[in-house]
């Protein structure tokens, strides 16, 4: 085989370059960022659901609110009578729970408004350093803004 050593060199330069990115990047992971809540949700000291669940699972139970909201007409949410993705996440918290950590927990019972800028943004008024840090850090865009108007930041 003639200049097998320019193939050879040919291959290695072109490994090194494909590999790159994944070494130069190794071990060097952004921290997730910490949301900071407003003093209204320091003291008010609960959310709608405890605060593991939310952190997974918040957009399927604005999706929920939405849905029976807008389609059919139930414009209040009990905490004593959860929806079912809420009771189907206990249920599975329940089986996988490692030493008795739920994700979801029976709250006090309140019932609250099903509205993200009523409810949802009366306490968590700080859209850029709640919302957008954790969305941002995670490459999601949310549709929330699409149909919601987005709320003025308190200082």
């Amino acid at each position: 085989m003639y200049d097998g050593w320019k193939i050879i060199v040919g291959l290695i330069v072109c490994l090194a370059f494909f590999t790159f990115p994944f070494f130069y990047d190794a071990g060097k992971a952004a921290k997730a960022p910490e949301p900071v809540l407003t003093p209204k949700a320091k003291e008010a000291k609960e959310c709608v659901a405890p605060g593991a669940y939310m952190k997974r699972y918040h957009m399927q139970l604005l999706e929920d609110w939405r849905n029976t909201a807008v389609r059919g007409g139930e414009r209040y949410y009990d905490t004593g009578n959860p929806t079912w993705h809420l009771r189907v996440m206990d249920k599975i918290a329940d089986a996988t729970a490692s030493a008795g950590e739920r994700l979801y927990k029976s709250v006090e019972r309140k019932v609250y408004y099903k509205s993200l800028q009523v409810t949802c943004m009366d306490c968590h008024s700080n859209k850029s350093k709640f919302c957008d840090q954790c969305h941002n850090y995670m490459g999601i865009a949310p549709y929330c803004w699409e149909c919601h108007i987005e709320p003025e930041e308190k200082k």
